[in-house]
């Protein structure tokens, strides 16, 4: 702590002048914890796990170990369906979770809980137990509501708002680590919006060390309130190195709404597929700047009911300006399932607003429905820009996957030295359209370029597919 605050006051001085408002150490987190801690629970999942019915050791004929294996398999057989090698067994688990009404639901991971038959509460203190079920759940943030029925209120804790936090600022989290019981860590928020892999990451990440037995545990600010719920991680070695996560409040609160109200989330679709747009696609599509979303297809569902089409750039949906996909993907998920959103975007250099009214993600399921067949015969195969193209026919289609109606030419082989293999384009991907538009054999490709190269384009776009997934790419034309 003297540390700390050494360096503290070293770096006050060194900004005076810039901000003198900032928090100073706290003295003591033990107000804090005391005043929150009754409503941290310990979660203890039991799974059934049916007896294992493979492959028997090998013991190697003569092998000292040889009479006792065989005494020992031949006792188990003798007990088929009673025996202690083929009785169910009870696996358990540990975690961690926090109580946010007196009527007894309980916030925590789905990971704690997924898959248990039973779900056991521990209550501040050890003096209570208490069987949970299960109101709801999500996967995406990987999020759980529970609920107890108790005889009296119980303690509960607030949300807070997650937005309003800073990297710098002081947090407490709370729970179970390793099986120990209830314990209290402190750090400060390290950086914040962190993405680990999923469609609505938002974690705010901490310096208070999280251990195993933490997940699902609160992670609060020192007003006492939730920003976050401790959810993973980063470690070499399964412990705390002080790189933890814990998904912002902002996102849990509406999860745990709708998770209260339907038992299951009910997101917003607005039924595109979609990427960033990189500095080199700029002059393809007509933009000046790397704001908003490119829409790369557009399956059956709102969208396409509407009029988006693959090509668009999405500028604003529902009034907010968005700069990349992941704004994009959050906001429409928060938005309600069937509200009627204007979406402005960008087309041939002039902006449409669209009126979309959005699906249910849940529910959405692509469907992929081509045109009829095209015309037999040996596909010609040619060199473009440091790729071996060939056109699709049946037979090729059939082994990349594709729909019988799908057209497009096929990547066969590039030139390592080629930029087309920097940027990513594997054998096996498929150009479906050039400059914007669809391209069904060699020559359309090459007029294409050739049309780019007249207008003075120093690059190309090109739509891409690979395992049915889409993606815009800019292939430079110069040399």
């Amino acid at each position: 702590m003297l540390v700390m605050a050494m360096i503290m006051s070293a770096a006050m001085v060194l900004v005076s002048g810039v901000r003198a408002d900032a928090r100073g150490t706290p003295e003591s987190f033990a107000d804090l914890a005391e005043t929150v801690s009754p409503a941290v629970v310990n979660i203890t999942t039991t799974t059934i796990v049916e007896s294992r019915s493979g492959p028997q050791p090998m013991v190697p004929e003569g092998s000292p170990f040889e009479e006792f294996f065989r005494d020992f398999l031949d006792r188990d057989r003798q007990g088929q369906g009673n025996g202690p090698g083929n009785r169910p067994r009870r696996s358990q688990a540990l975690g961690s979770g926090f109580v946010i009404s007196e009527d007894g639901f309980i916030v925590t991971n789905n990971h704690v809980i997924e898959g248990a038959d039973e779900i056991l509460i521990e209550f501040f203190g050890g003096e209570k137990e208490l069987p949970a079920k299960v109101i709801g759940t999500d996967p995406n943030t990987d999020i759980a509501l529970l609920k107890v029925e108790s005889e009296e209120p119980l303690d509960y804790v607030k949300f807070g708002d997650s937005d309003v936090m800073r990297v710098g600022d002081w947090v407490m989290a709370v729970g179970n680590p390793l099986g120990q019981g209830f314990s209290v860590s402190a750090g400060i928020i390290s950086a914040r919006n962190r993405g680990l892999g999923g469609v609505y990451d938002d974690y705010i990440q901490t310096d208070a060390a999280i251990n195993r037995g933490n997940s699902g545990g609160p992670l609060f600010s020192m007003d006492g309130e939730v920003i976050g719920v401790n959810t993973a991680i980063l470690s070499p070695n399964g412990g705390s190195i002080g790189i933890g996560f814990s998904m912002s409040s902002n996102v849990v609160d509406k999860v745990v709404g709708q998770l209260k109200e339907f038992g299951e989330t009910r997101r917003g679709w607005l039924g595109v597929r979609i990427q960033d747009i990189t500095e080199d696609m700029l002059e393809g599509l007509n933009l000046s700047s790397t704001e908003g979303v490119l829409v790369n297809d557009v399956p059956e569902g709102p969208s396409k009911e509407a009029g988006i089409m693959a090509g668009d750039v999405i500028l604003s949906f529902d009034g907010v300006d968005v700069a990349n996909t992941r704004e994009l993907v959050k906001i429409v998920g928060d938005a309600p399932v069937g509200k009627a959103v204007r979406v402005v975007v960008m087309r041939d250099g002039k902006t449409e607003t669209l009126k979309v009214t959005l699906g249910r993600r849940e529910e959405a399921v692509a469907s992929n429905t081509g045109d009829a067949p095209m015309d037999g015969g040996t596909p010609s195969e040619k060199s473009v820009l440091g790729m071996t193209l060939s056109e699709l026919d049946d037979q090729r289609r059939e082994e990349l996957g594709l729909n019988p109606g799908a057209s497009g030419l096929v990547v066969l082989d590039l030139d390592e030295n080629s930029e087309a293999f920097e940027k990513g384009m594997r054998a096996g991907d498929v150009i479906a359209e050039a400059g914007q538009q669809e391209v069904v054999d060699l020559s359309a490709f090459e007029e294409k370029i050739e049309e780019a190269r007249d207008a003075g384009r120093k690059s190309i776009l090109l739509l891409v597919r690979r395992n049915g997934e889409p993606r815009f790419l800019a292939l430079s034309l110069e040399g």
